[in-house]
């Protein structure tokens, strides 16, 4: 690979063939060398797991010119820490992209996404992180409309970088035109109705992860969730430190 280039370390969570990830490397290719490593099929909802107990694979899929795409069998993260590993010994990463993920990962979804793993793994390791999400599961979705955007906050986190601790959780509504950007914060939400119970025509009953999310605050604007109903792409910067300072004051005067 061109080494006088920024070299960007992508994966994801919907598996190195999807239509995100190969819209997303056709983005951002012009602005840098592209190392990808993604799950070797879809791992959604693996939020930062890694494989403790299970040995992984690495293959490489594809190599053209500033581009290496590799798959390996574990999770989003266990992508992460391998390419920085084994495929980074010469070279690190100058930033870290998930995605762009089928499905939104906004709000309380952001704690169970694969696609935000990959950010927070990237940011642990000190690499400037950003995490591109669309709010369409189709494995067909259009990525197009997105282009302009994620090669612009590219190039912005390529030139001047993160503070420490902090990544970018770019979200994107369905359109064709976006009506701006809003710099948010997580919105509060639930979900509910998350598990369905079967019966199988042998005598047990077995169980179906579903799911559906309410947004708690619907009239507050400043949310990412606010930001997506209303056109807008949600820009939520996050932290891997999730201490509560505030807490911390309060305890103070616990006594033990």
């Amino acid at each position: 690979m061109e080494t006088k280039r920024p070299l960007i370390l992508i994966s994801n969570d919907d598996g190195y063939h999807s239509k995100g990830l190969q819209s997303l490397i056709e983005m951002v290719s012009p602005l840098a060398d592209l190392l990808v490593c993604a799950p070797e099929s879809g791992r959604s909802g693996f939020s930062c797991a890694f494989s403790a107990a299970d040995p992984l694979r690495l293959k490489l899929r594809r190599r053209r010119e500033g581009v290496e795409i590799w798959s390996c069998s574990g999770t989003p993260v266990d992508c992460v820490k391998i390419a920085l590993d084994q495929l980074c010994k010469d070279r690190w990463p100058d930033m870290v992209i998930g995605g762009i993920n089928h499905g939104d990962n906004a709000s309380v979804n952001s704690h169970y996404s694969g696609t935000m793993g990959v950010t927070m793994e990237g940011c642990m390791k000190y690499i400037p992180s950003v995490a591109f999400s669309l709010c369409d599961h189709s494995d067909d979705a259009d990525f197009a409309p997105l282009a302009s955007l994620v090669r612009s906050i590219t190039e912005r986190v390529l030139r001047d970088g993160l503070p420490r601790g902090v990544c970018l959780n770019v979200n994107f509504p369905i359109a064709t035109e976006f009506r701006g950007v809003r710099i948010c914060r997580m919105a509060c939400g639930t979900w509910g109705n998350e598990v369905v119970r079967c019966h199988h025509p042998r005598g047990y009953d077995y169980y179906w992860m579903t799911g559906e999310y309410t947004n708690d605050e619907p009239e507050a604007e400043d949310t990412d969730n606010w930001a997506l109903n209303h056109g807008y792409v949600a820009i939520t910067p996050t932290e891997v430190d999730v201490t509560s300072y505030e807490m911390m004051e309060r305890m103070k005067d616990w006594e033990f």
